[in-house]
């Protein structure tokens, strides 16, 4: 099956969020529907902090990719993140991952992207097979790490 892809917009949130919901259950991730609907409505209103493609049919789409762009002084400038990549349970397994990434990391690069980045969970080979053909490579010298804003107490 041959992956298509196409950036999202703001017509696109309720194809989305049932996706995104999927996803987050699946990684275990805690959120709520407000929450997820606050983080996605900026990237699918044409946020320069990152975007959302749709993977499939237009009307029945069966994943999505979620980049975000940051700036990279080591990486010479423009650098993403792959936030979340997910495909649909009942279709996994039939290469559109891969054909995603294939189409859009050329149309990133030329685009001006110097480097993209992801975390693969341990033990995930499956997936970090995928993303080493792709011409990922695990930066061994490094270990990413993550701070968490609190919201401050109320006054």
């Amino acid at each position: 099956m041959s992956a298509s892809l196409y950036l999202a917009g703001p017509e696109d949130m309720d194809r989305l969020l049932p996706m995104v919901t999927a996803f987050h259950a699946f990684e275990g991730i805690a959120s709520t529907e407000a929450k997820r609907r606050e983080a996605i409505a900026p990237l699918l209103d044409g946020s320069p902090h990152g975007a959302i493609w749709l993977i499939g049919p237009r009307r029945g789409p069966v994943g999505y990719i979620a980049i975000t762009f940051g700036w990279s002084i080591e990486m010479g400038g423009l650098d993403g993140f792959i936030d979340e990549l997910f495909i649909r349970e009942n279709v996994r397994g039939r290469g559109m991952a891969t054909e995603a990434l294939t189409a859009l990391m050329p149309y990133l690069a030329k685009a001006g992207l110097k480097a993209l980045h992801l975390e693969v969970p341990r033990g995930a080979t499956g997936a970090r097979d995928v993303y080493e053909k792709q011409g990922f490579t695990s930066r061994d010298t490094y270990h990413l790490m993550t701070w968490l804003a609190k919201a401050a107490p109320e006054a």
